[in-house]
């Protein structure tokens, strides 16, 4: 029996591939994944009705400083806002962000974070070690 659409996003997949042995374990999971998928939708939504809000709203300044870092800018602007960044981090998931390519969606948003999540972490393993 084929598996439901909604049964093919990053959280699902990554639920079943856990083979979690106790409900409890499980329902566990199944609660971050539910922060987390509630997490992306917010950031998808925030980017289709507050565009120009200040990136600080959503992330930490470390945050900033890597994607800033991670995903250069063509052109200078003045003031980066949060759809800036929200498109740097859907880049970051395989967003190509053509001129004529629509707003990122959730899952490229959720590759996008799933990545920075890893480098955030890696780079506060390495200020840690070097002492910065």
């Amino acid at each position: 029996m084929p598996k439901p659409e909604t049964f093919q996003s990053g959280c699902n997949s990554r639920a079943e591939e856990a083979k979690l042995r106790s409900a409890e374990r499980l329902v566990n999971l199944l609660a971050l994944f539910c922060i987390l998928a509630w997490r992306v939708f917010w950031l998808t939504m925030l980017n289709q009705t507050a565009p120009t809000a200040s990136p600080r709203l959503v992330f930490t300044p470390l945050e900033i400083r890597l994607l800033d870092q991670l995903a250069k800018d063509k052109a200078s602007s003045p003031a980066p806002t949060l759809s800036h960044y929200l498109t740097k981090i859907a880049r970051l998931g395989g967003y190509l962000a053509r001129a004529k390519d629509p707003p990122p969606g959730n899952m490229v948003l959720w590759r996008g974070l799933s990545r920075l999540t890893d480098i955030e972490l890696g780079a506060s393993l390495g200020m840690r070690l070097v002492g910065n």
